[in-house]
């Protein structure tokens, strides 16, 4: 297996270490905060559950000023989790922590993952870990969970199953879950959970792939390795993990950037693979693992007044570009909704005694919610607008960069309608909005496969037009 991005300091650790049987990979940058309690949760399930592999602990960093190497350098020995879970091992557990080389000069979490996919396929591990840097919530049964699948079950890729509050995941919630559902007809509920098992066959399926982006790079690798396993036609599953607790993230204003490449890579992989979804029509389950948990997430506050004013917002300057990337409909009812929007957040800040653009702290998601209460984005325009979007993608103009950057002030909107509207229902409540949406993308995927065609056949015409206009320039030109 090529090791040659890998720097001659982690092939050394390569060598060192020979080989592995399992494998429990953290990227990181700056959590030196929480990486501790990560490395120690990974260390005990793979000493508690795995006993007789061979095992090994990757932390992949971006070179982190806070001392998140350090950390799990000096976290407690194995020898430690040994004595607290009174088990014995065969093998010893060896621990490395080092910086991973950017690919093509960008870093992120995705070029982290592909030096602990370079370091797993030099080991020759039967099954890959993967835990996020930033947990609270993770215990060692995850590690038993995640790899369990694999080593036991001879399944390849293993996606989370998380009990998340009812405003968390948003990105999840109104893309990745109900696109990838209705493509490619796996219910997998967290396509970039960022919590996996992976097989050491698809380990080397991913570093055999030539469509890594600088998407990949950074926040588009989850749902990248998502997709791949799907279109490889590699054994999927998920396993029940509980509450995810990690760093909270307003969507409003934290996942911009996040947004745009997790959801630039699913419309690259979709122009990519349309043999692979085009005569799919519904979806089903997917296996899930492990004993169903009842436990309640931490809330979460999102800023209804900032999301539904970027939506106006947007209108305002990109008008012309949601014309031009949408079918004449939906860009028309787009408008009159974010028109509806600029309304309602002006009343409701005169209503909540504020002014200027933001909420004070004092104003809770509740509040917000009920003074933008009138305020309703359709699930049927949603799909249809990502639709519209997935056919624009196929083309290069505008790049594919351009469309999903236009498309993020819509997604502010569909966000603060569905916090809003939910705003006084259980997270199990939220769940069912969830999945009516997800539904709503497959009834409406008919919509999506004729307007691809459409798309096909106009290229088709012409490129037959073209051909022929230069067989009679040829001729012409013979004639001279």
């Amino acid at each position: 297996m090529p090791i040659s991005g890998l720097t001659p300091a982690i092939r050394d650790e390569i060598s060192r270490l020979g080989h592995a049987d399992i494998m429990v990979g953290i990227p990181s940058f700056k959590n030196a905060a929480t990486i501790g309690y990560v490395v120690r949760a990974s260390q005990a399930g793979l000493v508690q559950y795995f006993p007789d592999l061979r095992p090994v602990l990757v932390n992949s960093d971006a070179g982190s000023p806070d001392g998140t190497a350090r950390v799990v350098v000096e976290t407690e020995p194995p020898d430690y989790v040994e004595q607290i879970l009174l088990v014995r091992p065969t093998n010893k557990l060896s621990r490395v922590s080092l910086t991973y080389p950017e690919i093509d000069g960008v870093g992120g979490k995705g070029a982290a993952l592909r030096t602990i996919f370079e370091i797993a396929a030099a080991l020759e591990v039967q099954a890959l870990v993967v835990v996020d840097s930033d947990l609270r919530s993770i215990i060692p049964e995850w590690i038993e969970l995640l790899a369990g699948p694999i080593v036991k079950g001879g399944y390849d890729f293993v996606a989370p199953l998380y009990a998340r509050y009812k405003y968390d995941g948003t990105i999840t919630n109104t893309v990745t879950y109900p696109l990838t559902r209705s493509l490619y007809g796996n219910r997998i509920r967290q396509p970039i959970g960022g919590d996996f098992g992976v097989s050491g066959d698809l380990v080397r399926h991913y570093l055999e792939l030539d469509d890594w982006t600088d998407d990949i790079s950074r926040f588009g690798i989850d749902i990248w390795m998502t997709t791949s396993a799907l279109t490889g036609g590699f054994a999927v599953c998920q396993a029940r993990l509980g509450a995810k607790v990690h760093d909270p993230k307003d969507p409003g204003a934290d996942l911009g950037p996040m947004f745009r490449q997790v959801v630039g890579t699913i419309l690259r992989l979709a122009a990519t693979h349309p043999d692979n979804w085009l005569s799919i029509r519904g979806s089903h389950d997917v296996p899930a693992y492990g004993f169903e948990r009842i436990i309640d997430p931490p809330p979460l506050e999102v800023n209804t007044l900032r999301l539904l004013t970027e939506l106006h917002s947007g209108s305002l300057t990109l008008a012309d570009t949601w014309r031009g990337m949408f079918a004449p409909a939906n860009a028309e009812t787009v408008m009159v909704l974010a028109a509806e929007a600029g309304q309602l957040v002006d009343q409701a800040r005169s209503r909540l005694g504020l002014a200027g653009d933001g909420a004070p702290s004092t104003a809770t998601t509740l509040e917000m919610g009920e003074a933008l209460a009138a305020f309703h984005f359709p699930d049927d325009l949603w799909a249809r607008l990502v639709y519209d979007l997935v056919v624009a993608a196929r083309s290069s103009t505008p790049p594919i960069e351009q469309l999903v950057a236009a498309l993020v002030p819509i997604y502010f909107g569909r966000v603060g309608s569905f916090v809003i509207e939910n705003r006084h229902q259980t997270t199990d409540q939220a769940e069912e909005r969830v999945e009516r949406q997800a539904r709503e993308f497959e009834l409406l995927k008919p919509y999506l496969v004729e307007r691809w065609q459409q798309a096909d056949a106009s290229a088709d015409g012409n490129n037959s037009a073209a051909t022929a206009a230069g067989r009679e320039a040829e001729a012409a030109e013979a004639r001279r």
